[in-house]
């Protein structure tokens, strides 16, 4: 192998990496937020007791499971393009990433809520806890507990997920490398940075989500142990 690495050109290009990992954050994170809650309110569908509201979150989280995220986008963008409503790509990749976190939070915290022993919700009706005092306290937030490390792994998936819009022109982190080894035919310096990129953000994202767990599970768990006294 004869191959000299020249990163000098590529790193030269920081402001644009660092513009296109910052796109990468907006669309993680307000994806990551507003999946999250669909997800959340899907799995309360989904346990419903309303057989067409159970049926219709359990058809959303099949389909979305079952295609691929690149259709989703290409759906989004290319089919609201075509029913007449002009959408930017930020816009249009934001809405397919949504549409794809929530599905899969869905099952996520539906498998808490299944988990939660049913003498837990007799003990908080015997208290006389409304419905939603009982959700709130006995079934979402313990749920969200158990879960977490693997809402924590799906929400890491969705960030690196994002490069996907890449190919509906957002100027993300992998767009940003494919236009960059095309201005300084290095391919495989361009990559490996974005690389490098990727794996960072993962772990700041790894420890921000970490450190978010710690601060309020912890506080339950404290104020559980106060009530208990």
């Amino acid at each position: 192998m004869d191959y000299t690495f020249d990163f000098a050109s590529v790193v030269a290009a920081w402001p644009q990496f660092l513009e296109g990992a910052w796109l990468t954050i907006q669309l993680s994170f307000p994806a990551t937020v507003i999946g999250f809650v669909m997800g959340t309110l899907c799995a309360i569908g989904r346990r419903s007791a309303v057989r067409w509201l159970s049926k219709l979150c359990g058809a959303y989280v099949e389909v979305v499971r079952n295609t691929p995220l690149l259709v989703q986008v290409f759906l989004v963008f290319f089919g609201l393009s075509s029913l007449g409503w002009k959408v930017p790509a930020f816009t249009a990749a934001l809405v397919a990433l949504v549409i794809n976190v929530a599905a899969y939070s869905c099952e996520i915290m539906r498998a808490g809520m299944d988990a939660i022993h049913k003498g837990q919700l007799e003990a908080a009706e015997c208290l006389g806890l409304t419905r939603r005092q009982v959700y709130w306290h006995v079934i979402l937030r313990p749920a969200m507990e158990k879960v977490y490390p693997a809402l924590t792994s799906q929400f890491v998936l969705l960030m690196l997920a994002t490069s996907i819009t890449s190919q509906i022109s957002v100027e993300e982190l992998t767009a940003t490398a494919a236009r960059v080894q095309s201005e300084t035919f290095r391919p495989f310096e361009a990559y490996i940075l974005v690389a490098v990129a990727y794996l960072a953000l993962s772990l700041l994202m790894r420890a921000g989500l970490w450190l978010f767990g710690l601060a309020v599970f912890t506080r339950r768990r404290r104020l559980g142990t106060g009530v208990a006294r």
